[in-house]
């Protein structure tokens, strides 16, 4: 996957690696399973990553808003997981299993307004203020006045609302902040390319293995794209009867495909557009503003604007690059980030390491 390519992601997609070098219909990971082997592409359920999952309430001035999370741990502050546009909470799946064996810690990953199961009164508005008061208000809704420490920890447009979230003072316990793969230089670059790279993924799925299927060409372990799939498709619903909006004809036509492929995506990414500009416009002087230990972990270092790179020579935040990694970076390397962040969290005394974890701090 190239650079460009990667960057376009945005963390709106679930990422989709390239085949390195195969040819025709069949896949390379299926190629290097030899002859007459299958990948098994089952979807694994969401118990076996986390400990707990809740329905949390919100009441707002348009009624009441429910917001799905999934929890795991019982001691220490609490990781607030931010996914990325177009994934869910179970983007975090692998990783939530890598650092709650490493450090004493709270996994609280939750379905951003309009993704995974949550439900909200008003779910066109994905503003980043709408977002980061909804982080806010989560937050309050399970721990009242007195919440436990917190660190924010976002992926690509999570990652972003996490900034906004910590710059608007909305979670009074907040201890750090760490962004994954998000720069606003490089973001808004990519911005004009999103739609031709939205048209070019598939619209409908077969079933939920043949999601998986797609989802983890050319991956040689299909493990977290299993847990991960049924957070961001889902399966369409009939049209109401008697609706005149399309022809006879194509209204069979559509029908067919349906019953063909019944799963499509749970979020129109396409219809976020007026959004993405409010996401990471100065999204970088945020980052940098913000009065905490700060974290930034990326997949290159081609990705770092100008004020991210004066910041960081500056020491004003800590960095590291994981090489080898798409944009999906906690999903490609679910144990590298685990380390990187309980490095981080033992490193300010935020927590205790467990399991024997050893610290090897980077040098940037």
């Amino acid at each position: 996957m190239s650079a460009l390519e990667k960057s376009m992601h945005l963390g709106r997609l679930p990422s989709r690696p390239p085949l390195p070098g195969s040819g025709g219909s069949q896949s390379g990971a299926k190629m290097r399973m030899g002859p007459g082997r299958k990948r098994d592409f089952s979807p694994v359920p969401w118990s076996q990553y986390f400990e707990s999952m809740e329905d949390v309430e919100v009441e707002n001035e348009t009624g009441k808003d429910t917001f799905r999370v999934y929890k795991s741990g019982s001691e220490g502050p609490v990781l607030l997981l931010l996914h990325g546009g177009g994934h869910s909470a179970l983007s975090w799946a692998v990783f939530t299993a890598a650092i709650i064996s490493r450090v004493q810690c709270r996994i609280v990953a939750l379905d951003l307004r309009s993704h995974g199961e949550t439900k909200v009164k008003n779910p066109e508005d994905l503003s980043a203020e709408t977002m980061a008061k909804d982080v806010g208000n989560v937050v309050e809704a399970m721990y009242g006045d007195l919440p436990p420490p917190i660190m924010l920890i976002g992926h690509s447009m999570g990652g972003a609302i996490a900034v906004h979230t910590a710059s608007s003072n909305l979670v009074p316990s907040l201890l750090g902040l760490c962004m994954i793969d998000v720069v606003e230089g490089t973001a808004m670059d990519a911005l004009n390319s999103m739609q031709n790279f939205l048209r070019g993924r598939p619209k409908t799925f077969k079933s939920l293995e043949n999601a998986i299927e797609w989802r983890c060409e050319g991956i040689t372990s299909p493990e977290g794209s299993k847990s991960i799939v049924e957070g961001i498709i889902e399966e369409e619903e009939e049209d109401e009867e008697g609706s005149e909006s399309i022809s006879k004809r194509k209204k069979e036509d559509d029908m067919e495909t349906k019953k063909d492929h019944p799963y499509t995506w749970r979020i129109e990414l396409a219809k976020t557009e007026k959004y993405w500009d409010g996401w990471f416009r100065g999204l970088s002087n945020l980052f940098l503003s913000c009065p905490i230990p700060k974290l930034l972990l990326l997949a290159g270092v081609d990705r770092l604007d100008k004020d991210l790179t004066i910041g960081q020579m500056q020491g004003k935040f800590q960095m590291q690059v994981l090489p080898q990694c798409g944009h999906a970076v906690h999903e490609d390397a679910p144990d590298k980030v685990a380390e990187a962040v309980a490095t981080f969290l033992i490193r300010h005394r935020f927590a205790e390491p467990i399991g024997g974890f050893q610290c090897v701090f980077p040098g940037c």
